[in-house]
């Protein structure tokens, strides 16, 4: 339920609900969707962006949809199916909201934040608080790339609204630093927008996408792509007119082009998880979960690609659904566990997600870990699944991996983590070749 109060002496209307979802993305619109469908709590979800959806709702290609909807979908379609979604189960949906902090202490058993949007200043009391906001990509400043500060310089989600939302010429040739999925969508967007895309590069010896993927998107756009090669400085003054590249053997070349896109490196919106006090993960960046999504401040939940970065839209919604039943019952007992044993990965992979267990409830909600490697996996390479010396569980990997692509390790070990043995330290997952 909803429950309106004067306004207090901050000069802030104050406001009480049952579930507040800071983020209308895939993630957390699938989670209101459900939540307010199966119970009577009442459901807000509010986010800073004048329209719902997240990410998807820029992204005007098809293939949004087929694993969680079984159907292909644009993304503008995409979005509005969630949003529809939540709206017609009962859900208060909310743009232009901004969440600008936390209301009291970390510590404190209250959970409220301070927003800001064209209807004033409020603060909004919850029993439970979900974090669905999303992730951005790194942008060229962040990436320590010298040179100029010329214009035509672009992420994935800048080089989508200006072209798509806001109709904008982004310039007439282009090159796009990455080569993973998100890379070969920006290259379609330069050329859907005219322009030329001269080339594509990665400082990895490969691209990052399935074979079969890769292979079509490089003749759906000649492209040529450029391995072992990184960006050693952009050039020109008011506009962009070259990017130097270095290659691993030494070599250098200088690109002319007015536009660069720099795609992929992507890192979880996590300022307000980090206001409110709670621990975020030194490898993903995102919240520390456990397996139904909690955070270690009780009432706070995680969902989506906050948690680690980028993962498909399909993959964000599936978890703010499986999200839907330990909110519920934090609503109905509101009881936190009383430890949680840390799951921890080693050279060569990067990180792993949930990466916390309870041990008196070790389901795993998204029924499973997703983890991703700092270099390729050879097929047959064996995931083994420690604790203090002893082996838990052993997964082969069919198909090997490799750096941004998605491996998933089963949750069939994590009823062997018990209550009782929580002082044998954190779970470790390593690679045996």
């Amino acid at each position: 339920m909803t429950h309106e109060q004067p306004t207090s002496p901050t000069g802030r209307r104050e406001r009480a609900v049952d579930v507040l979802v800071v983020g209308a993305g895939p993630a957390g619109l699938a989670l209101a969707s459900r939540l307010a469908a199966t119970c009577e709590a009442g459901v807000e979800v509010v986010d800073r962006e004048d329209e719902p959806g997240g990410v998807p709702r820029h992204c005007l290609h098809a293939g949004f949809g087929t694993r969680d909807l079984r159907r292909p979908m644009t993304g503008p379609a995409y979005a509005l199916h969630w949003a529809d979604a939540a709206v017609r189960a009962g859900a208060t949906l909310r743009t232009g909201v901004t969440v600008t902090g936390w209301s009291g202490a970390p510590a404190t058993d209250s959970l409220a934040v301070d927003v800001t949007s064209p209807a004033g200043l409020e603060r909004i009391t919850a029993r439970a608080v979900v974090l669905a906001t999303g992730a951005r990509e790194r942008p060229r400043s962040a990436r320590l790339v010298p040179g100029t500060r010329p214009a035509g310089v672009f992420t994935t989600g800048e080089l989508q609204r200006t072209v798509r939302l806001h109709r904008r010429p982004v310039g007439r040739r282009a090159l796009v630093v990455g080569a993973e999925t998100v890379s070969y969508s920006a290259a379609r967007t330069l050329r859907e927008a005219g322009v030329e895309v001269v080339a594509m590069v990665t400082e990895l010896p490969h691209h990052q996408v399935s074979p079969a993927t890769a292979l079509d998107a490089r003749l759906r756009h000649g492209v040529p792509l450029l391995v072992g090669t990184r960006v050693g400085e952009l050039l020109g003054r008011g506009r962009l007119s070259g990017v130097a590249l270095r290659r691993a053997d030494g070599r250098s070349t200088t690109v002319a082009c007015d536009t660069v896109v720099f795609t992929g490196d992507w890192i979880p919106d996590h300022e307000l998880a980090r206001l409110g006090g709670v621990t975020l993960d030194p490898a993903t960046r995102g919240p520390a979960v456990d397996g139904a999504f909690r955070t270690d401040r009780a009432g706070v939940f995680a969902v989506g690609n906050l948690l680690r970065g980028i993962e498909p839209a399909g993959t964000a919604a599936r978890e703010g659904l499986l999200a839907t039943g330990p909110v519920l019952r934090h609503l109905t007992d509101g009881t936190s566990p009383a430890a949680r044993v840390p799951v921890q990965v080693e050279a060569p992979l990067r990180w792993i997600t949930p990466s916390r267990l309870d041990p008196a409830d070790p389901r795993v909600a998204t029924g499973g870990f997703i983890l991703r490697t700092e270099s390729r996996l050879a097929p047959w390479s064996s995931l083994v699944v420690s604790r203090a010396g002893s082996e838990l569980h052993r997964q082969r990997l069919v198909r090997g991996a490799t750096p941004n692509r998605t491996l998933r390790l089963s949750a069939a070990w994590t009823t062997r983590v018990r209550a009782e043995d929580r002082d044998a330290g954190p779970v470790r997952i390593s690679v045996e070749h």
